[in-house]
């Protein structure tokens, strides 16, 4: 399975298929149409160290302890269409743990906006201090 520049082999992923849950009439109680598939990414040969580090943690509650990310799908009444959807949601899932953050640069106000900042609050000062301020009636 080509994700982006990665090569994920068929044989890592593991995929059941289970009831679904929810509506779907007499059909629902006899047919396996649900898809959990599992990915062992802790233990993938085809996935750097940065991607690994970052896929576990975009994937959050649905990585298990030992780094295994479990993608459960079932919003097709079809069998075939939630495969591909648990596949699809995997791969958009390792493209974005592909994406390399850019380090923030930390940056300086200038010193014109300094100083236009610090006249500014001192003319706000001044129409406040002028309010209220009156003469005896």
């Amino acid at each position: 399975m080509q994700i982006g520049a990665l090569f994920i082999d068929e044989s890592e992923i593991v995929e059941t298929f289970v009831r679904a849950s929810g509506p779907g009439g007499q059909n629902v109680n006899k047919v396996a149409t649900a898809v959990e598939l599992r990915f062992d990414a802790r233990r993938s040969p085809g996935l750097p160290d940065d991607v690994r580090a970052r896929l576990l943690k975009l994937a959050g509650a649905r990585a298990t302890l030992d780094g295994v990310i479990v993608i459960f799908a079932q919003r097709f009444s079809s069998q075939p269409r939630n495969r591909e959807d648990a596949r699809e949601r995997l791969a958009a899932l390792i493209l974005k743990a592909q994406e390399r953050q850019k380090p923030r640069r930390p940056t300086k106000p200038t010193r014109g906006s300094q100083l236009r900042r610090l006249d500014e609050k001192s003319r706000r000062g001044e129409i406040k201090a002028m309010r209220g301020k009156g003469g005896p009636d």
